[in-house]
């Protein structure tokens, strides 16, 4: 799945046409919808703002040159034990 989403947003320019700094403010834009929908109680929503982030935050690791699934393997690491 993360593969179709870099394939995605390479096909819209949004990794090398886009910059971290715009992924990081789509990334809050998403986080505070995400935020609403919880507030709400809005679970098909809230769902929704989790995917959004996430793909979001693949397009990120994507443009700093890196992995979505790398970076989730490094955090994990981190917590596991």
């Amino acid at each position: 799945m993360y593969e179709q989403i870099r394939n995605w947003a390479r096909d819209r320019n949004l990794v090398e046409g886009s910059t971290p700094a715009h992924q990081m403010l789509k990334l809050s834009e998403e986080v505070g919808e995400l935020a609403g929908a919880i507030a709400r109680g809005k679970g098909a929503d809230a769902v929704d703002g989790i995917g959004d982030a996430v793909v979001v935050l693949t397009i990120l690791a994507a443009q700093m040159g890196v992995r979505i699934e790398d970076c989730i393997s490094v955090a994990w690491e981190e917590i596991k034990d």
